[in-house]
């Protein structure tokens, strides 16, 4: 892409910086005595504050959630599908903010950042941080923004989960909770990919016990492996099919050529993994790998309330879009209906929407048109409702 964008692109954007001088105290017992959130905004706050939808990003996603950074960049933000004029997050209509969350390694305070008591990368020494811990720093990034209320939080995945949170810790600054692709919990089958991935890593001989930055070194290998795991549970059975099939390199379908042995890359489906590990390690953290899938883990907020979704979501005021698709079998259906049950048990407003796609869990970032035509009627909604 030269020097022009689509039409129903944000276009060219900036990452801003926010530097917090008031230490965060976080659920695992320690203190962060200072930290900064990188963030981006779309679209224009309207007078009253009222118009600004917060964005937050899945596991190895980031404050770039749409638009491109430079004219000749080939890859917009990860969210470009749905953010943008015309599209259901309008930047016509809405002022949309995403941040970096912190554990991140894009310019918001993580395990690549220095730490003050030893002029050195916390690597890991970072401390551990939770759901909760990040629906407090955007609270305050909401604050030195002048928001007092978010028309809506939204995010898809791990974002869905944050956005369920806020609704629960923050039930006055949500206007309304879009929770898409999520689950109130990780089922243990996803805990145990999680766990499979983290033992990659570690068992990288050039993780060092997650001191790699001091030696000047990275676990490539590891965080590679991780990364292909990781993404094969993103995918359907079905999209892989349909996109790889059997197919070998250099070789046209039904094309097989010799079977003998070869442990190099022979299927396009391991070309394919192999690339999304080797550019997945150029742009992400090992540390922040592990923070982020334990954050993942650990979110349950039904835990403190022995176990009962709808006491946890007793306390939420606003109406909800809940959104999951057919072939997603990381995050399925089921997960989602859970939450619209406990919702309606607890007399809340939601929408449901279950989508057909072949994608997998990716959908989410996709643009699927029954997904974006539901999801534009929803927010189209709320932008009425706030005078956007």
């Amino acid at each position: 892409m030269s020097g022009s964008f689509p039409q129903d692109s944000v276009g060219l954007v900036e990452s801003q910086h926010m530097h917090f001088d008031e230490s965060l105290r976080l659920d695992c017992g320690r203190e962060l005595p200072a930290y900064g959130l990188t963030y981006e905004t779309y679209g224009t706050l309207n007078a009253t504050a009222s118009n600004a939808v917060l964005v937050c990003h899945a596991l190895s996603g980031d404050h770039h959630a749409a638009g491109y950074h430079d004219a000749s960049a080939r890859k917009p933000g990860w969210w470009e599908a749905c953010i943008g004029p015309g599209k259901p997050l309008d930047t016509n209509r809405f002022f949309v903010v995403c941040s970096n969350n912190i554990g991140g390694c894009h310019g918001s305070t993580g395990p690549t950042s220095n730490n003050p008591d030893t002029g050195q990368p916390y690597g890991a020494d970072f401390p551990m941080v939770t759901v909760r811990d990040w629906v407090r720093t955007q609270a305050r990034l909401a604050d030195y923004l002048g928001i007092a209320r978010w028309a809506a939080v939204a995010g898809g995945s791990l974002g869905g989960m944050q956005a369920l949170q806020w609704a629960i810790d923050q039930p006055d600054r949500v206007g309304h909770a879009v929770v898409i692709a999520a689950a109130p919990r990780l089922s243990a089958q996803n805990i145990a990919f999680n766990e499979v991935a983290r033992q990659a890593i570690r068992s990288d001989p050039e993780f060092h016990d997650g001191r790699y930055a001091a030696r000047g070194e990275r676990p490539r290998t590891g965080l590679m492996l991780a990364r292909m795991l990781g993404h094969i549970t993103y995918l359907s059975e079905a999209a892989m099919g349909a996109k790889f099939g059997r197919d070998r390199r250099g070789s046209g379908e039904g094309e097989h050529g010799d079977y003998g042995f070869n442990y190099d890359v022979e299927f396009e489906v391991e070309s394919y993994l192999r690339h999304q590990g080797q550019s997945f390690v150029d742009r992400f953290d090992a540390n922040t790998y592990l923070l982020m899938t334990k954050a993942l883990d650990y979110f349950d907020p039904a835990a403190d309330f022995g176990g009962d979704l709808e006491r946890a979501l007793g306390s939420t005021r606003s109406p909800f879009f809940v959104a999951s698709f057919t072939s997603d079998w990381r995050f399925p259906p089921a997960a989602s209906r859970e939450i619209v049950r406990a919702l309606l048990d607890t007399n809340r407003r939601v929408s449901y929407a279950e989508i057909r796609a072949d994608h997998g869990h990716d959908a989410f970032l996709m643009p699927v048109p029954r997904y974006q035509a539901v999801f534009s009627a929803y927010m189209a909604r709320v932008a009425e409702e706030v005078g956007a």
